[in-house]
């Protein structure tokens, strides 16, 4: 008799899969009550936020320029703290650049 693995959700998921579908549906509906949800977040639990933007970085959602604005570092020191916990530098693309010129001109 062969024996088949049945998973069963928790409780904690099913809660989690729809928080998460909710979030999606209001960036849809209400992209400024989102917003405000992350700044929520970056003001209160900032460790929260700091990987919520790592993870988007990895996930190559974003760029290390756009990672850095994020976090208040500038792309070398966001650079150089990927590189001692071990996260993979990419190379810099056209929005990296984009992004590092824009920076630089609202500081300057």
């Amino acid at each position: 008799m062969q024996r088949r693995l049945i998973i069963v959700p928790t409780y904690g998921n099913i809660i989690m899969e729809w928080i998460i579908h909710g979030l999606q549906r209001l960036s849809e509906i209400k992209p400024d009550a989102l917003q405000k949800v992350l700044r929520d977040i970056k003001d209160q639990r900032p460790e929260i936020f700091r990987s919520l933007v790592i993870i988007a970085y990895i996930d190559e959602k974003i760029s290390l320029s756009k990672a850095s604005e994020l976090l208040g570092l500038t792309r070398i020191e966001l650079q150089t703290e990927f590189k001692s916990q071990g996260i993979p530098i990419r190379t810099l693309s056209k929005d990296d650049v984009i992004a590092e010129v824009e920076m630089l001109r609202a500081c300057c």
